[in-house]
């Protein structure tokens, strides 16, 4: 499950990393998931920072992650962890590599259906392409240019087993918050670009949904 998180948020943290301050909001007005997904839109190479925390039967409290996100081609996709260990995750051609203390490892998104599904519908978002990723999942986009939510829930057996759906927060062109919404397990919350910046000193569940759904 892991794993798949990792997969999942990968390309949707891309949609958002542009690597300089989003432009200002614009003017009030109701969205729908086309005006969205054409901000989402973004051409390599691309970064941003991100946030997020793991909650744990394990952990007396949630275990949190930071890091940054690159995109430096249009076909690689990078997940650098910093804190409080380091470790890297890259996409590419169809194959995550996991480094992390010196060690390296590969396996095919192949080997998994919705691993299948979760790269082609990502690589659909990041080029704005709505009705290929209406082959995935279904849309749903509600609120303002100022503050929008759009619901991606999956279409596919195989991710629908593992995934109930994601919901994308932000506001004019800026994604700040991707919310994971597991089957099993609790609902995992990542900030990216200026809210992550803003989540300096939050360490607890409800300082960083108030960051995700600040306006």
């Amino acid at each position: 499950m892991r794993i798949l998180k990792t997969v999942l948020l990968l390309p949707l943290a891309m949609a958002s990393a542009t690597g300089v301050s989003a432009a200002p909001p614009e003017p009030a007005a109701s969205v729908d998931a086309g005006w969205i997904l054409s901000k989402l839109a973004r051409p390599a190479p691309t970064q941003t920072d991100f946030v997020e925390l793991r909650g744990s039967a394990l952990l007396k409290t949630p275990l949190r992650i930071e890091g940054q996100y690159r995109r430096p081609t249009n076909d690689t996709l990078v997940r650098a962890v910093r804190a409080p260990y380091a470790e890297t995750t890259t996409i590419r051609n169809g194959e995550a590599t996991i480094e992390r203390n010196g060690k390296a490892r590969t396996f095919s998104l192949s080997r998994a259906p919705e691993l299948q599904g979760l790269q082609a519908s990502f690589g659909a978002m990041l080029a704005g392409d709505r009705t290929q990723l209406e082959r995935y999942y279904t849309i749903e986009a509600a609120g303002t240019r100022q503050s929008w939510a759009m619901t991606l829930t999956p279409r596919e057996r195989a991710l629908a087993g593992k995934v109930r759906g994601i919901v994308l927060r932000g506001r004019g062109a800026e994604l700040r918050c991707i919310e994971t919404r597991p089957v099993k397990g609790d609902l995992q919350r990542t900030l990216l670009a200026s809210a992550a910046r803003s989540a300096h000193g939050a360490t607890d569940a409800a300082a960083l949904a108030a960051l995700c759904t600040a306006q």
